[in-house]
């Protein structure tokens, strides 16, 4: 049975940091492209970053400098390093399953279940 577990959510102040951890089972994550986007109350689901295969990274622009993503297929799992991190990256993060590495949902056909990211002082 193919499972996600995304997890690394929690509160934190702005300027603070979280590493988020997608954990796959039921199949080989170093097969597919994996992608971390997330959506905000009221927003669309929004690209983040994405990791091919190869290990090759694609960035959301205003994420650049900030977020970095990287994989481990030993231990079967992508994260997601956020850091310098402000109230407008409030939002449920998600892990995705495609096999282009773009930053469009449309590109992945399997989610997880999310994980809640809450930048406040």
């Amino acid at each position: 049975q193919l499972h996600f577990v995304e997890s690394g959510g929690g509160l934190v102040q702005p300027g603070g940091s979280l590493r988020l951890s997608c954990t796959a089972s039921g199949f080989s994550l170093g097969n597919y492209v994996i992608a971390w986007f997330r959506q905000a109350p009221g927003k669309e689901r929004e690209g983040v970053s994405c990791i091919s295969r190869s290990g090759g990274t694609n960035v959301e622009g205003s994420m650049k400098g900030r977020f970095t993503i990287s994989r481990d297929n030993a231990k079967n799992t992508v994260y997601l390093q956020m850091n310098s991190l402000t109230p407008e990256d409030t939002a449920v993060y998600y892990c995705g399953r495609g096999w282009l590495c773009g930053l469009k949902a449309s590109s992945y056909d399997y989610w997880g279940q999310g994980t809640q990211v809450t930048v406040s002082s």
